[in-house]
């Protein structure tokens, strides 16, 4: 059972349209009780950073997620601005992010090299895995994946990079601390890739994700 949290941001129905074409079994989670007895949650996202924070905390979910995360054992996966707040805070806003992968979220201008290229960072690109990610089991080559963001994750230490795109120069285009998942790329809309990345996290288990 893959638990999607809804909390009014990302796209929650296009992830279960995709979980329900491989007969994997979702559910939207709206309470605090469905937070915890989760096997593997996924914090989808999309707008801006401190919009969808603010809807976090303000849903009664934050504080059950943080507890899940606390104890440890259950895969978490953020997609597109869920994974950006995974972090500890963004150049995009003024909330802090949830820190359960420690690092910040910049701008792409801030680097100085993405100069002359077109923002917000949108269409196909290629991402290419570190060895031994489960999540991207099958996908260590010619894996491409949509991206729409303006922003990125710059980890504090690089061994919480788990894949990493091209936009001017490398970025991370997924984190990983333990057995919590950020992918900055939209998997619902990946095609095959995407969807191989979803039954890669529907099948992670706590000791081996």
């Amino acid at each position: 059972m893959i638990t999607i949290v809804s909390y009014g941001v990302g796209n929650i129905g296009a992830l279960a349209t995709m979980y329900k074409r491989m007969n994997i079994p979702t559910r939207f989670a709206t309470t605090a009780a469905e937070i915890e007895d989760a096997t593997h949650v996924i914090l989808p996202g999309v707008g801006g950073f401190d919009d969808a924070m603010n809807r976090l905390n303000d849903s009664g979910l934050r504080e059950p997620l943080d507890a899940m995360v606390a104890r440890g054992g259950v895969p978490v996966l953020g997609i597109c601005v869920g994974m950006q707040m995974l972090g500890e805070s963004s150049d995009e806003g003024q909330c802090k992010g949830l820190g359960w992968v420690p690092g910040q979220v910049r701008h792409f201008d801030s680097t100085g090299k993405t100069a002359g290229l077109p923002l917000p960072h949108m269409g196909w690109n290629d991402v290419k895995p570190l060895p031994g990610v489960p999540l991207f089991k099958g996908l260590e080559t010619d894996a491409r994946f949509y991206f729409l963001h303006s922003y990125y994750f710059e980890c504090r230490d690089l061994a919480h990079e788990a894949a990493h795109a091209e936009y001017g120069s490398s970025f991370a285009a997924s984190v990983r601390n333990g057995c919590v998942y950020g992918m900055q790329g939209h998997p619902e809309k990946s095609h095959h890739w995407g969807a191989a990345l979803l039954k890669n996290f529907a099948e992670l288990e706590s000791s081996t994700c």
